[in-house]
């Protein structure tokens, strides 16, 4: 249960005395934020973050640290919000490079007249996914703009995490027949958001694959010691993230069709609208490379976790003259999986 907090906020929304660097500004960064992410472990309203380097000395490791905006439209959808993106976004980008992410800073850009009521909500929001993905918002910053100049709430995330040594994932180290591996169904995330924003009127349960990453990460690296590399299948979807793959490993990644993980709402979706959910974004969804000695072993450590359960086998990496994404159709035909050119949707995360 949530502890209550006391409101120092008397006015609903925001405004530009809440960025002037006084009282009010003050105010609003103790009411809203510092009373749910103050952690003495790291300091207390200083200038900075003072973080203890020892798990990383004792470890022997290196730092991985990676940074991140969120411009969502809406700022609420079913299964998420723009706080739960800002921070498990942060998270998985560490958790695919192998590391165990630690410290988040967050930086809000407000625009004046924003809801306080509403700010609170996200910013409660984003202590709850911090805490489930076990890391720590351990420094930020605001600005208020002025009415127009920003929709409501931006938010800006960095994070930092450990990476144990002999841990060196990296697209290029995909070698000819490893296995590709998705950890659940495609597609949902930027369905979610156009059904949200309400242009289609289409009704329909779909909801957000939001979710961290990094627990089902760390299941299939310790399943999988020579795992390869991973990448999570956010802006551009699942397609762009091989393309990215077999560029920097000079290689051809065949898909199979039928193995890909896509529900019947989401493919009669894309069939009304004319998408291709290989390009849809998704914010719970990564897909690695493993050799395939280690693939039934991957599988089953990542079928153990919650984010994990729907996990399959899509494809396998194969020599080439030339680095492409092929599909297998259902038909028995073969088709070229091109990068995303231009966007589907924008303001997706």
């Amino acid at each position: 249960m949530n502890k209550p907090y006391i409101h120092k906020i008397t006015s609903k929304t925001v405004t530009m005395a809440h960025g002037g660097g006084g009282k009010a500004m003050r105010d609003l960064i103790e009411d809203v934020f510092v009373s749910r992410f103050r952690n003495p472990e790291t300091g207390d309203m200083e200038d900075q973050a003072r973080l203890d380097p020892g798990d990383l000395i004792r470890a022997g490791g290196r730092l991985a640290f990676t940074t991140d905006g969120f411009v969502v439209d809406p700022l609420e959808f079913p299964g998420g919000d723009i706080g739960k993106l800002a921070v498990w976004g942060t998270v998985n980008d560490l958790a695919v490079g192998g590391a165990v992410p630690k410290w988040l800073s967050a930086a809000f850009i407000i625009e004046e007249g924003m809801d306080i009521e509403h700010l609170r909500a996200i910013a409660q929001s984003m202590r709850d996914a911090a805490d489930r993905a076990g890391v720590a918002i351990v420094t930020g910053d605001t600005k208020v703009v002025p009415r127009g100049a920003a929709d409501k709430v931006f938010i800006t995330t960095a994070g930092v995490g450990v990476i144990a040594p002999g841990v060196e994932l990296a697209a290029s180290k995909v070698q000819p027949g490893d296995v590709a591996i998705v950890n659940g169904f495609l597609g949902h995330h930027g369905a979610t958001i156009l059904q949200a924003r309400g242009d289609m009127q289409l009704e329909s349960d779909i909801i957000s694959d939001c979710a961290p990453l990094n627990a089902l990460m760390q299941a299939a690296m310790r399943a999988a010691p020579n795992l390869r590399c991973a990448r999570d299948a956010t802006r551009g979807g699942l397609a762009s993230a091989l393309n990215e793959i077999a560029a920097a490993s000079n290689l051809i990644i065949r898909l199979d069709e039928q193995a890909l993980p896509l529900k019947a709402d989401i493919r009669g979706f894309c069939e009304i609208l004319g998408f291709d959910p290989l390009y849809l974004a998704n914010e719970g969804r990564l897909v690695l490379f493993v050799p395939p000695s280690e693939a039934e072993a991957a599988l089953g450590a990542m079928r153990s976790v919650p984010e994990g359960v729907d996990s399959v086998i899509i494809g396998q990496a194969h020599s080439g003259k030339t680095p492409r994404v092929e599909m297998r159709t259902t038909f028995g035909g073969t088709r070229i999986v091109d990068m995303l050119v231009g966007e589907q949707l924008p303001r997706i995360c």
